[in-house]
């Protein structure tokens, strides 16, 4: 069975009458809990794609890329995405149980709110109420307003993202405690790392922008220390 189909099988559980609770409860143990997070990345996607009022093809695009689609399964994925949009529950349940499936793995968290920035500006342009979304989002997570404001500076292009918050750390530290910033985010944000934390495969393709933008971060603040 394709990762597709029991996706769409544990949605249409949610649809059929079993609640959110149910649905992830059976889903806690590996590897059953990419299923998990492919699912809230879909159900909140879904969701956080009508905030602005529309869900365009440029968001639906961008679902696709964060999960790479062969032509085989495009039908079960249209299924998953449309039963996500019709369900009852709202975004905030969705969110509630993933956090309490990933508390002890913040960095799977942060992973997935990642994915979600990248659908938010699938359009170009960054709504006012996809930011209040993911605000919250990040606030169910558990996520700080410094890692937050983060990733927000590395996706919405309003400015140059400041490279001290990309890093999450400020000017006043000392050039060496910055290195160590920098090369935990390295760890951590490395796609073997990602496997490891159980991310589906397609998703891991995130890291890479990812990457990019810590190693110019630390580089251009290098080079300012001088």
């Amino acid at each position: 069975m394709s990762i597709w189909s029991r996706i769409s099988d544990a949605l249409a559980a949610l649809t059929s009458g079993q609640s959110l609770a149910q649905v992830f409860d059976q889903l806690r143990a590996p590897p059953e809990r990419s299923v998990a997070f492919a699912i809230a990345v879909i159900a909140l996607g879904a969701k956080m794609a009508k905030a602005d009022g529309h869900v365009t093809r440029d968001e639906v695009t961008a679902f696709r890329e964060v999960f790479h689609i062969a032509a085989k399964d495009e039908p079960g994925a249209a299924k998953v995405f449309n039963l996500a949009r019709q369900d009852v529950a709202g975004f905030e349940e969705y969110a509630t149980r993933i956090h309490a499936m990933f508390a002890t793995e913040p960095e799977t968290l942060t992973d997935l709110l990642e994915g979600l920035f990248h659908i938010a500006m699938a359009d170009g342009f960054y709504h006012p109420n996809e930011d209040a979304f993911l605000e919250e989002v990040a606030h169910i997570f558990a996520i700080s307003d410094r890692d937050f404001r983060a990733l927000r500076a590395r996706f919405v292009p309003d400015a140059a993202p400041d490279p001290f918050t990309v890093l999450g750390v400020t000017p006043e530290l000392p050039l060496e405690e910055i290195r160590v910033a920098w090369r935990k985010l390295v760890r951590e944000n490395h796609p073997d790392a990602m496997m490891a934390r159980g991310v589906p495969e397609e998703a891991v393709r995130l890291a890479e922008k990812r990457m990019i933008d810590i190693n110019r971060a630390w580089e251009d603040i290098r080079a300012t220390h001088g």
